[in-house]
């Protein structure tokens, strides 16, 4: 489905929902930005105390319903801030990656995971 579906149609799946409920008032910048961090955070609690092996297992289990689920809450949270906030999120990835580009340039950051102040 990711292939046959736009973000602005996800962004306007979500605006559908909230107002149907009425809750435009409640979705501010601030609650919205509290939607992805609390979302995140309960995505991160699934994978908690795990080692790579039991991560596997996990991913390949019933559990991962709840992994789709908690990362799912983490996109409508993004996607609604977007939606509520006039950001084109195509655009902002395309140049955050231009961005990221000048500061890893590959022939200096492949195969390394350090932050980009943190390499020479």
């Amino acid at each position: 489905m990711d292939k046959k579906v736009t973000i602005e149609e996800l962004k306007n799946k979500v605006k559908e929902f909230c107002e149907n409920r009425d809750w435009d008032q409640f979705h501010n910048p601030k609650e919205l930005a509290i939607g992805i961090s609390t979302e995140a955070n309960e995505l991160l609690q699934i994978f908690r105390f795990k080692s790579e092996d039991d991560m596997k297992k996990l991913m390949s289990s019933d559990k991962r319903v709840e992994v789709e689920e908690e990362l799912a809450d983490v996109l409508y949270f993004v996607l609604r801030f977007a939606q509520m906030n006039e950001i084109d999120l195509s655009s902002a990835v395309v140049n955050k990656i231009e961005k990221n580009n000048k500061k890893y340039p590959v022939e200096k950051v492949k195969g390394c995971n350090k932050k980009y102040n943190e390499y020479k």
